[in-house]
């Protein structure tokens, strides 16, 4: 099919999700116009038509993952805002998980549409507790940033591995650094070494969440 015949059907969610696609087989190192326009079967003036260059169309496809996450929530009703918070950060994290590309991103796109409505909708749970309004942007916004700040740490690893390596073959490398340290000077970090070695980023994850949303119900609950 020529090129010119597609660029009436082109949209800008029909060149972000493709976008997405091809993030997912190649990372963003080895996205480009070029394998764009071959997979949406049309020239480069129309994809450049709806998107600026490659990285105004890499934040748009990390937003666009953002809100695939957000769609994928169906929390169980009647359940309290700490746990529909919980499974939200879940959401995003197995989501962001899974589009590896993405987390170190979205750190850059806070005012894009569907990153907006993550924090809108953190904020939003956060408001139907009982926490003073002054407090509830500095809950909020931890939530949020350590909610992409650890996502892009733990998916910047696995980028990292290469193909000659895995995510677990550099955290035995890092945890046989750590166990190397004098451990008079470094007495707890040599014997965590070993869990370094082999722990799991998502219980990880839980880990922080949890004592992030304990805090929250100590602060409420604290409240007269």
């Amino acid at each position: 099919m020529p090129p010119a015949r597609n660029r009436g059907r082109l949209s800008r969610d029909v060149v972000v999700n493709a976008a997405v696609d091809l993030l997912d087989e190649h990372g963003s190192r080895g996205l480009t116009f070029k394998l764009l326009t071959e997979r949406l079967q049309t020239g480069a003036g129309a994809v450049y038509w709806h998107v600026a260059n490659k990285d105004e169309l890499v934040t748009m496809a990390t937003d666009q993952v953002i809100g695939t996450a957000l769609e994928r929530l169906s929390p169980e009703p009647g359940t309290s805002p700490e746990a529909r918070i919980r499974a939200l950060a879940l959401s995003v994290y197995d989501t962001l998980d899974q589009h590896t590309w993405a987390a170190p991103h979205v750190v850059a796109v806070h005012t894009m549409p569907h990153t907006m409505r993550l924090l809108e909708r953190i904020g939003g749970m956060i408001a139907e507790t009982r926490l003073p309004v002054r407090r509830r942007f500095a809950v909020a916004t931890a939530i949020f940033i350590y909610l992409t700040s650890v996502t892009a740490q733990d998916a910047g690893r696995a980028v990292a591995a290469g193909p000659d390596s895995t995510r677990d073959d550099m955290l035995r490398h890092e945890a046989q650094q750590w166990a190397a340290l004098d451990p008079e000077t470094f007495p707890f970090v040599t014997r965590i070494a070993e869990d370094l070695g082999h722990h799991d980023d998502r219980d990880q994850f839980l880990t922080g969440l949890d004592l992030i949303l304990d805090g929250l119900r100590a602060q409420v609950g604290d409240l007269p």
